[in-house]
């Protein structure tokens, strides 16, 4: 079993920057993939990026070139850094891990998921 702790989210002005945090524990993070996926009201939740056990990176279109997911294995945390932020990226954000280590974007392929960290961009 894993459990995640996203952290990180707040208010912020349309061009500005975040970074969002997701602490592992309960299993070898090092071994996991890890993904970020993002829900609007009204909406499915969506991928945004994904990062496997070996640092590999995929990313949305929507969001290439502006985010960029991270991880730390011997600080167990995964991370997801937010530049040139818009409205339309307002939405509770999730981690999640992936047994196997490989990427994926498809949501029903992650094993774990955090509770979620809302991000607001004001235009």
């Amino acid at each position: 079993q894993v459990q995640l702790v996203e952290s990180g989210g707040g208010l912020v002005q349309a061009g500005g920057s975040l970074r969002l945090s997701c602490e592992a524990s309960g299993r070898a993070f090092s071994s996991l993939a890890m993904g970020w996926f993002r829900r609007t009201p009204g909406k499915e939740r969506e991928f945004v990026a994904t990062i496997n056990r070996y640092g590999a990176t995929y990313y949305a279109d929507s969001v290439k070139g502006r985010f960029t997911i991270s991880r730390d294995n011997p600080k167990n945390t995964g991370y997801l850094q937010m530049n040139s932020l818009k409205p339309e990226d307002t939405a509770v954000y999730y981690c999640a891990a992936k047994i196997g280590g490989l990427n994926s974007v498809r949501e029903a392929e992650y094993d774990y998921w955090g509770q979620g960290t809302q991000v607001t961009v004001s235009s």
